[in-house]
């Protein structure tokens, strides 16, 4: 383990960004990360698909490289399987369906490793990783300890985890072990998925084919980061009373939503940002896409301040016409 100084984070972002970190190192070993600890502050980065950087990083970034899939139980319905943080997300996923398990398949092509998975509690297509982790662990840099937390004690919420909140900054997720059914229990409702199994002319959908599917859909309406800097969605679905909704409806008749419980619906971001007149804005070499008004872009040199700025513009904007204010999901260093 070499810690290496004034290393730029371009190639190490999927904005972009030009960015300069004092001290930056990479981590193989578990056993390693005591030796870190007493540098302040860090900054832990994975694939670097959920992250603005300011043009200068004052601390120690740490890449994670930790690595290895174990399959600790085989039962007659499911398989737990425990994955080191630094494994690619998606790889991950590809190796879940090549054994015929299901339960990540509407995740499929998410970016980023899988210690951001329940950070961030990624989601796609009706579908939350919450809904398979068993167990997440962490080495806990004040203590030393290796913690292992229970789904339930990680207190996951929409976009949200006991990671993003007392635990941030005092711990480093070092693998998560998932819970895999050997019986598919497919969820195809959401979005598009039904019409893209129709026109791929899958009638009875393995987990692979729903992969396929939400892959097919993820790529016709997401930007690629190797052609356009980007963080796939830059702002969260925002949660509001019933009765606002309600009232906003009378104004605006069209506006879609989704009922989280009896008195909250979600609003889609990507509607109230595009009824603002945002979608495909740009200015200097910050926009919004041109397809999908949740994805901030850099054309080539944008800065993270400029980005930033744009968010905030974007966010006065709908608070101003709807009174709603979108929450970014994008972690800013």
């Amino acid at each position: 383990m070499e810690i290496q100084y004034q290393v730029p984070l371009k190639a190490l972002n999927t904005f972009g960004i030009r960015s300069v970190a004092d001290a930056c190192v990479t981590v193989k070993e578990t056993e390693e990360l005591p030796a870190l600890s007493g540098y302040t502050p860090k900054y832990i980065l994975g694939g670097g698909s959920n992250v603005l950087l300011p043009a200068h990083v004052h601390g120690l970034v740490i890449r994670n490289e930790l690595k290895g899939i174990r399959q600790t139980a085989d039962q007659d319905d499911y398989v737990l399987l425990e994955v080191a943080s630094g494994e690619v997300w998606h790889d991950f996923v590809m190796f879940v369906l090549s054994k015929g398990w299901s339960g990540v398949e509407n995740m499929a092509l998410i970016p980023g490793t899988v210690g951001a998975a329940p950070i961030q509690n990624i989601g796609a297509y009706g579908v939350e990783v919450k809904d398979v982790i068993e167990w997440v662990e962490c080495f806990e840099w004040d203590s030393h300890a290796i913690r292992r937390l229970s789904a339930p004690d990680c207190r996951f919420g929409y976009r949200d985890s006991i990671f993003k909140q007392e635990y941030a900054g005092k711990s480093f997720i070092t693998k998560v072990c998932f819970r895999l059914s050997k019986k598919a229990e497919l969820n195809t409702s959401y979005g598009a998925i039904e019409s893209e199994l129709a026109v791929m002319g899958t009638d009875h959908p393995a987990p692979s084919d729903v992969a396929e599917a939400v892959m097919r859909i993820r790529r016709s309406k997401l930007p690629d980061p190797a052609q356009i800097g980007n963080a796939g969605s830059f702002f969260k679905n925002p949660t509001i009373p019933l009765a606002q909704y309600e009232t906003l409806r009378e104004t605006y008749p069209d506006m879609p939503s989704y009922r989280v419980d009896d008195s909250r619906v979600k609003v889609p971001a990507a509607w109230l940002i595009e009824s603002c007149g945002w979608k495909g804005f740009r200015e200097a070499d910050a926009g919004v896409h041109q397809r999908q008004s949740l994805v901030l872009v850099n054309y080539g040199e944008a800065n993270g301040e400029q980005l930033w700025a744009l968010s905030e513009r974007i966010v006065d904007s709908v608070w101003e016409k709807f009174q709603i204010r979108p929450e970014r999901e994008v972690q800013v260093w």
